[in-house]
């Protein structure tokens, strides 16, 4: 299982982030941000809210989360892109 044990909000919206495992990578949450419960975190003081949950995934003090499988493969997804 995935889990993340080292977060870092890097600048706006972007995250580094290192799983268990060591596999790390940074990425753009904006486009994940915007709609219902999300909407607030494009205010920059309440996205810096940010933090590790329990589960291993990260998620911000108004209960939106990511859980730690998916945030992986959006990770992975990221750092793909900029070595293609």
């Amino acid at each position: 299982m995935n889990k993340v044990i080292e977060l870092q909000i890097i600048n706006n919206y972007s995250v580094k982030v290192k799983f268990k495992d060591g596999f790390e990578g940074e990425i753009d949450l904006k486009p994940m941000l915007g709609k219902g419960i999300a909407e607030e975190l494009l205010n920059e003081q309440k996205f810096k809210t940010l933090i590790i949950e329990p589960g291993g995934g990260i998620a911000w003090e108004n209960g939106y989360d990511i859980c730690p499988n998916y945030l992986r493969e959006l990770v992975e997804q990221e750092v793909e892109s900029k070595v293609a």
